[in-house]
């Protein structure tokens, strides 16, 4: 296809955007998630709070939330006199924000339940899964194509309109799945490997306590 040289460095900014949003959506994701987690393990009224905000979070829609933040808060406004604008793709990193708090306040509190009993390489568990979070939301940024985001979803959208006949654009859209397809693939083979790695290694610490006793 003779577009390929042209379409292939705009895809990849797009796809390095994809990335962007998805890291930004997983650290503010950690930063409310992992408090909700210490919240609930405490319990009491303070976890009985954080477990119903938790339950809310992840029953939010991402589209949803995406479109709200949209139309629903100012675009632009002031915080003790500083100026803060709200771009579209920090819309998305916000929308996502919502899924990547409640996944992680999830197995943060299952992750401190292991540390509490000393079964640290059960806790450990929770870094595998962060990183396939991380990939489940480079994933989910597509979305910011509805919103006019240049990732890759969007840049490949613009790309097919271009294009003169149905074939073309068939063939344009398989590459980019098999990319997409290939790529993350390979990123969860991977954390399914260190996960194993782990449960082995927590496997093989328990039996020895077990035969220790």
């Amino acid at each position: 296809m003779q577009i390929l040289p042209d379409f292939i460095p705009r895809f990849l900014t797009g796809v390095v955007l994809n990335f962007e949003i998805a890291a930004g959506a997983l650290l503010l994701g950690l930063l409310i998630g992992a408090p909700l987690a210490l919240a609930r393990l405490r319990g009491r009224s303070l976890g009985v709070l954080a477990s119903g905000a938790t339950s809310i979070l992840r029953a939010a829609p991402t589209f949803v939330v995406m479109f709200f933040i949209l139309y629903a808060v100012p675009r632009q406004f002031s915080v003790f006199d500083i100026p803060v604008s709200i771009s579209g793709t920090l819309v998305v990193v916000l929308a996502l924000t919502v899924y990547s708090a409640a996944y992680t306040a999830d197995h943060a509190l299952e992750a401190l339940r292991h540390l509490r009993l000393g079964e640290r390489h059960a806790a450990l568990l929770f870094l595998p899964n962060m990183a396939r979070a991380f990939f489940v939301l480079v994933l989910s940024s597509g979305t910011g194509a509805a919103i006019g985001v240049s990732e890759a979803v969007s840049t490949t959208l613009r790309q097919a309109e271009r294009l003169p006949n149905l074939a073309d654009r068939l063939l344009l859209f398989l590459l980019v799945m098999l990319f997409f397809t290939a790529t993350l693939q390979a990123a969860f083979a991977a954390v399914s490997l260190v996960r194993k790695a782990l449960g082995s290694n927590w496997g093989a610490v328990s039996e020895e306590a077990q035969i220790s006793a």
